[in-house]
């Protein structure tokens, strides 16, 4: 298809696209949510102040088109909205600025990391973020905004742009921190019974890890980016905000190295405990067959065809063969004991 053509690529995760808009400004807040698409178009581009808005959904490229219109978004960076595929990176188009990004979570019920794409378009006056599903990590930055907590209403959008990759970055440090609990579990499993579900774990996490690390990286540089853009949307007294942000990313990035590391060391870990059970079992193994050998060698013997044989006339032949065949078995393990084979 030519380029510039919107069509949905990813799982569709809602019936219908939904929008939540904040106009906010030092002295005043309105929300509304949930918008229809149509709502928008009407009233979104007229207030004052700052806007935000959040739109749920990606399915819906014809909403996307005439958003893109009344906000003189390029059909090519519309096109990236709706690939859910996309690397994260950000573009300088003039008058906006164009990210894209990883969104992680963690769902405590099911005990697992989730994600999805992320895109953000930084206006003047204005910032629409695009999600592929409701539900995200942008509560707490809500919160201040209907709070006015500190200096985020006084801000422009350039702040709060920040504020959304500041909570992103956040929930990173929530994920690693819920794989570090699940990296001691896993160490816990290796040691007391290492089996399949032990490798299991270890490889799960080894792809958990994976994918944060493909997200992380290209995040870093992302923000680097967006600190040291010299777009006029970016206040300076922000660049030392996002200058925090990218520090906290570099954080992020040396933990994922570290956490990959540490189940690496595991994988060693779970192999060594098995070639050990494995020598073990092969260990008793050799020394039963060896305990064995001489009684199989005397019971041979005895057990040829031949008619004229010491003992086979004497009534206690077989009490005696028996006996000695004992005792044999008695002195090798004795002396597998004193030479530590034992």
């Amino acid at each position: 298809m030519p380029p510039g053509t919107l069509m949905h690529i990813g799982t569709r995760r809602l019936k219908n696209t939904v929008l939540h808009e904040i106009n906010y400004s030092p002295g005043h807040l309105t929300e509304s949510y949930p918008l229809k698409p149509g709502d928008l178009l009407q009233d979104g581009a007229g207030n004052d102040g700052n806007t935000w808005i959040n739109v749920s959904g990606l399915h819906d490229v014809d909403f996307l088109q005439s958003i893109g219109e009344q906000f003189n978004i390029h059909k090519l960076v519309l096109e990236d909205v709706v690939n859910t595929d996309q690397r994260p990176k950000m573009e300088d188009h003039g008058h906006f600025l164009f990210f894209t990004l990883k969104m992680f979570s963690w769902d405590e019920a099911g005990q697992a990391m989730a994600w999805e794409q992320l895109s953000i378009i930084l206006g003047e006056g204005f910032i629409i973020t695009f999600q592929e599903a409701q539900g995200d990590v942008f509560e707490p930055v809500r919160d201040r905004l209907r709070q006015a907590k500190g200096r985020i209403r006084k801000m422009g959008p350039d702040y709060l742009c920040y504020a959304l990759l500041d909570a992103i970055v956040d929930q990173f440090f929530l994920i690693q921190e819920k794989v570090s609990d699940s990296l001691d579990g896993i160490e816990e499993m290796v040691f007391d019974h290492p089996g399949k579900e032990a490798a299991t774990a270890i490889h799960e996490m080894k792809r958990m890890l994976l994918n944060i690390r493909r997200a992380a990286w290209p995040m870093r540089e992302l923000i680097s980016h967006f600190e040291k853009s010299e777009s006029p949307l970016l206040d300076k007294g922000t660049r030392l905000y996002v200058r925090d942000v990218y520090d906290h990313s570099i954080q992020i990035i040396d933990n994922v190295e570290v956490s990959r590391e540490i189940t690496a060391g595991l994988m060693d870990m779970y192999l060594s405990a098995i070639s050990n059970r494995t020598n073990e079992v092969m260990k008793v193994l050799t020394i039963v067959a060896t305990l064995f050998i001489p009684l199989t060698f005397i019971v041979g013997i005895y057990g040829m065809n031949f008619e004229y044989m010491p003992e086979l006339s004497w009534p206690w032949a077989y009490p005696v063969i028996l006996g000695i065949m004992f005792f044999i078995l008695i002195g090798m393990i004795l002396y597998f004991r004193k030479r530590k084979w034992l």
